[in-house]
C-alpha cells in the first residue's frame, strides 16, 4: 500500500505534459481532515477515476483542483498554473459537472448553453451553442425546458455546458448516478473521444465498471489515498487470494467463515460468495472445514470490486 504523499503516475504515451502536477494537497473543515497529503501527476488526455466511500474527500479534492476551494497545505499546479494564488485563472480553462443538476429548469436547452456561453466570454456565442447542441445530439430538443428531460438528457445537456468554453480539463463529479445503462455508455464513448483529441478528464464514480474504463485509477477512503494506477496494477499490488463458492444456504456459510482468521471478506456475487484473504495458506487453512459437498469451491482472480471492498473495511471513518 503507498503513503498518503505519493506521486500518481499518468498514462497516456503520446503526450507527456503534465496538466495536474500536486503534492501534499490537505483540507480540514474545523479539527476533521478531509483531505490528507495528497500528490499527483496527470498528463494531458488521460481519463482518470476517483473511487472511495461517500464522505472520502473526492469532491472536496476536486473542488481544489479546479480553484473553488484553496488548500490548507499542499502546492503544485493545474493546468499550468498556480493551485494557491491563480485559481481565477485555472477556472477559465476547467469544465466541472457536479453531482446535482445545476441548470435553470424553466429556461429551455439553447437558453441554458446560451447563458453558460455568456459568462465564459465565449467567441462566436451562437454558433458555439448550436455546434454544442449537434455534437451532443441536442439540437432537436433545444426548445425544450430543461425540467422536462429524463436523467439522460439532463446528464448531456450538463456534459455540453461544461464544455461550451472548450475547456482543457474536465472534472465530473459522479456524472453517471442515476442515468440507465443505454445512457452510461453513450457517455463514457463520449468521453473517449474527447480524451484522444487532448482533454484530460477526471471522474468521480461509484461503478466498478467505470473504473475499468479509466487510464488508471484512485482509491480515496477518509481523505487517505490507499492505492492507485491501471487497473491491473490496483489488483495485482492488493496481494489479494479469492475463492468462489456455490451451493446451498450460502448466508448461513458466509456468516460463519467471516468470523474465521484469515478471512478478510465475504461478499455474496449473485448465486456465489466471493471469500478472499491478504495470505494465501491463512485463507485455505479457514475454509477447507467447508471445502467438501455440498459445496463447490474454485480459486478466482480477485476483481476490482473484491479489492476496494477490502479496502474500505480496513479504513477508518475520520468523522468517528
Amino acid at each position: 500500500m503507498e503513503s498518503n504523499e505519493q506521486i500518481i503516475a499518468a498514462a497516456p504515451p503520446r503526450d507527456t505534459e503534465l496538466v495536474i502536477d500536486v503534492s501534499g494537497i490537505t483540507k480540514r473543515f474545523g479539527a476533521q481532515t478531509v483531505v490528507n497529503g495528497i500528490g499527483m501527476h496527470v498528463r494531458r488526455g488521460e481519463i482518470y477515476g476517483f473511487l472511495g466511500p461517500n464522505g472520502s474527500g473526492k469532491t472536496t479534492f476536486l473542488r481544489m483542483l479546479c480553484g473553488l476551494l484553496k488548500p490548507d497545505a499542499g502546492k503544485g499546479t493545474c493546468l499550468g498554473y498556480d493551485i494557491l494564488h491563480q485559481s481565477d485563472e485555472i477556472k477559465k480553462h476547467v469544465g466541472y459537472m457536479t453531482q446535482k443538476f445545476s441548470y435553470y429548469e424553466d429556461l429551455n436547452l439553447e437558453e441554458n448553453l446560451d447563458f453558460i456561453a455568456r459568462i465564459y466570454q465565449v467567441q462566436n456565442r451562437r454558433q458555439a451553442v448550436k455546434d454544442s447542441l449537434e455534437k451532443l445530439g441536442l439540437y432537436a430538443r433545444r426548445k425544450q425546458l430543461a425540467g422536462q428531460l429524463s436523467g439522460g438528457w439532463k446528464q448531456r445537456l450538463a456534459l455540453a455546458a461544461s464544455l461550451i468554453h472548450t475547456p482543457d480539463l474536465l472534472l465530473l463529479d459522479e456524472p453517471t448516478a442515476g442515468v440507465d445503462p443505454k445512457a452510461r455508455r453513450d457517455f463514457w464513448e463520449e468521453i473517449h473521444q474527447l480524451a484522444a483529441a487532448g482533454l484530460t478528464v477526471l471522474i468521480t464514480t461509484h461503478y466498478m465498471d467505470e473504473a475499468e474504463r479509466c487510464h488508471r485509477i484512485a482509491y480515496l477512503a477518509y481523505g487517505n489515498l490507499l492505492t492507485s494506477g491501471t487497473v491491473e496494477e490496483v489488483v495485482t499490488g492488493a496481494k489479494l487470494t479469492t475463492w468462489e463458492v456455490a451451493g446451498p444456504d450460502l448466508a448461513s456459510l458466509a456468516g460463519e467463515l467471516r468470523h474465521k482468521d484469515g478471512v478478510t471478506q465475504v461478499v455474496a456475487f449473485g448465486n456465489t460468495l466471493h471469500v478472499s484473504g491478504e495470505q494465501e495458506t491463512e485463507l485455505r487453512k479457514a475454509v477447507e472445514p467447508w471445502m467438501k459437498a455440498p459445496y463447490r469451491w474454485k480459486q478466482v482472480e480477485s476483481s476490482l470490486e473484491d479489492v476496494f471492498i477490502s479496502l474500505m473495511e480496513q479504513s477508518q471513518d475520520n468523522f468517528k
